[in-house]
This record gives structure tokens, C-alpha cells and sequence, in this order.
């Protein structure tokens, strides 16, 4: 029987590319979005790949239990089995210190962010258990690592509970040894229109030339960084490992040879 990937946040951006990487791999696919235009578009186009694989795509808000729950019973019931589940749907924060932002929209990234990343996996674990195997993967974000930068204190938040979630999940199943593995992806900075859009409406945000400056020099488009970690899940047979594309060894010689290796991604 084909594999199957499920992918969260999958009709745009790093999603949307891991799902690329599955396709050209022949795995079957189930997609979600919220938008259902955008949902139907990014099926439409990942059929265009050549693949043995099939696709099939849900309208889910993942913030919303039940929804989730639908998303992992298409899953099953389409296709029989889910061996990897990836919550990647994510939405950003307005660039504004942490007290000017409104309640509405801290209450959308928390939902989104880590609510969306807890219904997701627990959703993917009643299945996995069930059928006996399985992957679960969460995306990181700023904040993982406890860094800390102005403007994103909320999102950070987000990302930092993600992190330590993941983490204890993962501690969970060792603990009752089963036969599931779950870890994080951490893709470091995506030059997508994320970057410069917040909250459920994807409000413009304004980037600071600083913060401009700093993802010219650490930043990747995010089909490049879809390659590495759809490579380095199919490795990876550790539960709670961090698959990580910016590493520090990478970032301290992308500052250093920065002088003569100008990149802007803002022109």
C-alpha cells in the first residue's frame, strides 16, 4: 500500500512545497487550507507533477478540533493509513510590540500556532495507534530556540509552547513505548509573503530595515529548504529529533562572508 503525508497549511508556501517533495516521491497526499480556491489551486498544480501518488484536500481550520478530526478521517478512510502528519499551519503576528497588539489577534496565533500544532498531533496519534506506525512532525518557528527579537514576542510564545510540546510528546511515547516517532522541523527563516503579512486576514506588515538586513542574510526560499527536510524525514528513525536547516554553523558563515555575498530578497 502507498505511503501517505498529511500537511497542514498546504495550499501556499513551505507547506505547499513539502507537498512538491512528497508528490515527486509517490506518496499519497491529503492537504488542507482554509481558503477552498487556494486549496483547489494547489491540487490542481501538484497534479501537474508526475506521480503514482494521489491527492486529496479538505477545508480545515486547524484551531478547530472537530475539523482536525474530519482532516484525519479523510486520511484514513481515502486512503488507508497515515505514516506521516506534519502541522505546518501557521499564521504570523502584526509587527508591534506585545501590548499593542489586540485580543482578537492574539487569540487567532495562539489558535492557529499552538492549538492548531495540539490538534494535530493528538489527532494523528489516535490514528497511529491504531494502525501501529507513524510520524508526526511539527514546524518551529522564531522563538524555538529562545531567541528573542522585538515585533515577534507573540509569535515566539507560540513557537517556544510548539517546541516544548513536541518535546513532551515525544517523552510521552518513550515513556509507553510505542511505536510512533515524533519530532520538529526547524526551516529558519522562509522568504515568503509570511514574513510581511499577520494574523487571519493577512494584514500587510511592514518590515524594519534591520530585520530586512538579517533575512537577506540568514534567509532561503522555502522550495530550497523543502528539499533538506523531506530528505531528512525520510531518514530519520528517531523519536524527538530536531531536523534543522539553519544551523548555527551555517548562519555564523553566512554573517561572515555576508560582505561579498549580497542577497536581497526585498528588491
Amino acid at each position: 500500500m502507498r505511503k501517505t503525508t498529511v500537511i497542514t497549511g498546504s495550499s501556499r508556501g513551505l507547506g505547499f512545497e513539502l507537498a512538491k517533495q512528497f508528490r515527486r516521491r509517490h506518496y499519497n497526499l491529503v492537504l488542507c487550507a482554509t481558503n477552498e480556491e487556494k486549496l483547489d489551486k494547489a491540487i490542481n498544480e501538484l497534479k501537474e507533477i508526475n506521480s503514482h501518488g494521489k491527492i486529496t484536500g479538505k477545508v480545515c481550520d486547524v484551531s478547530n478540533l472537530s475539523d482536525v478530526g474530519a482532516l484525519a478521517d479523510q486520511a484514513m478512510e481515502t486512503f488507508g493509513r497515515i505514516d506521516i502528519w506534519i502541522n505546518n499551519a501557521g499564521v504570523n503576528q502584526s509587527f508591534q510590540y506585545a501590548w499593542e497588539i489586540s485580543e482578537d489577534e492574539i487569540e487567532r496565533l495562539l489558535d492557529v500556532d499552538l492549538k492548531g500544532a495540539i490538534h494535530g498531533s493528538n489527532a494523528a496519534m489516535r490514528k497511529m495507534m491504531k494502525q501501529g506506525f507513524g510520524a508526526i512532525y511539527n514546524v518551529e518557528g522564531m522563538g524555538s530556540n529562545d531567541a528573542f527579537q522585538p515585533c515577534f514576542t507573540l509569535y515566539g510564545t507560540a513557537k517556544r509552547a510548539v517546541t516544548y510540546f513536541t518535546d513532551g510528546l515525544a517523552n510521552e511515547i518513550k515513556n509507553q513505548k510505542l511505536p510512533i516517532i515524533v519530532g520538529k522541523l526547524s526551516p529558519g527563516i522562509m522568504i515568503t509573503d509570511f514574513l510581511t503579512s499577520a494574523g487571519s486576514n493577512q494584514n500587510a506588515t511592514e518590515l524594519n530595515e534591520k530585520t530586512k538586513k538579517i533575512y537577506n542574510i540568514l534567509g532561503d526560499y522555502p522550495d530550497v529548504i523543502a528539499d533538506y527536510l523531506v530528505k531528512e524525514i525520510l531518514r530519520n528513525k528517531k523519536n524527538g529529533k530536531r531536523i534543522e536547516w539553519l544551523t548555527n554553523k551555517k548562519a555564523a558563515i553566512r554573517f561572515m562572508t555576508s560582505a561579498w555575498n549580497k542577497r536581497d530578497f526585498f528588491s
